[in-house]
């Protein structure tokens, strides 16, 4: 692993030979993306299965059904956030705060019919002051009493992406993923993906000497200092992240 703070470069090409080299990659970045359109219409073609619409979560109002939080729309997408009971904020998941912050403008998934919500497997009053702290503004609930039912069947992961579709008073789950099915909610992957020294972990397949600095299995490559990374702005501009819990 190399922790250099100073490490190679690419070597130097004139720009007429690099437009080349990089005409060359846009036919595989052509077909990644021709082949990602594929995949989708599959998963719109999947068929779907129901799910209880009277499963009790709880929002700010109290105790609200699935089929409630659908918000009238026709299509729901949540996000199920881990929680550590009785931890403070930071030792509060961190690839959660990672991946979950960084869904913030709903109003085009609304136009598309979507309500983006995230069911939270903490308690309500603790885990939605969590929310507040990190300046999140999307609906968010307690699911835990009723993960265990919305989760079925399911081998058990800190956190899911669930896609479900209301007809009439009825709901039927039709998509869910884990692990890197997640990574469309988090455009800092990508972003990272198209830099010269891409993610900086272990896994990657990069050149001798390039910096790869973190181990994705390991919470801190979403940790800085001891706390998730976006929690450190949030302290900085004075928000309190008291969750009421007493610490540890």
């Amino acid at each position: 692993m190399n922790t250099d703070t100073t490490p190679p470069t690419p070597p130097v090409t004139d720009r007429a030979a690099w437009q080349a080299e990089l005409d060359a990659l846009r036919v595989r970045e052509k077909a990644h993306t021709h082949e990602g359109d594929a995949i989708a219409a599959a998963r719109r073609r999947l068929p779907m299965v129901a799910v209880d619409p009277t499963i009790t979560l709880v929002g700010p109002s109290g105790p609200v059904t699935l089929l409630d939080v659908f918000e009238g729309r026709r299509q729901l997408v949540a996000y199920f956030h881990a929680w550590w009971p009785g931890h403070d904020a930071a030792g509060q998941c961190e690839g959660c705060t990672f991946f979950n912050g960084q869904v913030r403008e709903l109003s085009y998934l609304h136009s598309r019919d979507v309500t983006y919500a995230t069911f939270c497997k903490g308690p309500y009053a603790e885990s939605v002051r969590y929310r507040d702290f990190m300046g999140w503004e999307m609906p968010w609930y307690s699911v835990r009493n009723s993960a265990e039912a919305l989760l079925a069947g399911r081998p058990v992961e800190m956190f899911y992406l669930v896609c479900y579709l209301r007809d009439g008073d009825r709901v039927f789950e039709t998509y869910w993923t884990s692990g890197r099915g997640i990574e469309p909610m988090a455009p800092t992957e990508g972003l990272l993906d198209m830099t010269v020294y891409g993610r900086q972990e272990l896994w990657e397949d990069s050149p001798a000497g390039w910096p790869q600095r973190w181990d994705a299995k390991n919470p801190e490559v979403w940790r800085t200092n001891g706390r998730p990374t976006s929690q450190w702005p949030r302290l900085a501009a004075g928000h309190s992240d008291d969750l009421g819990t007493g610490g540890r």
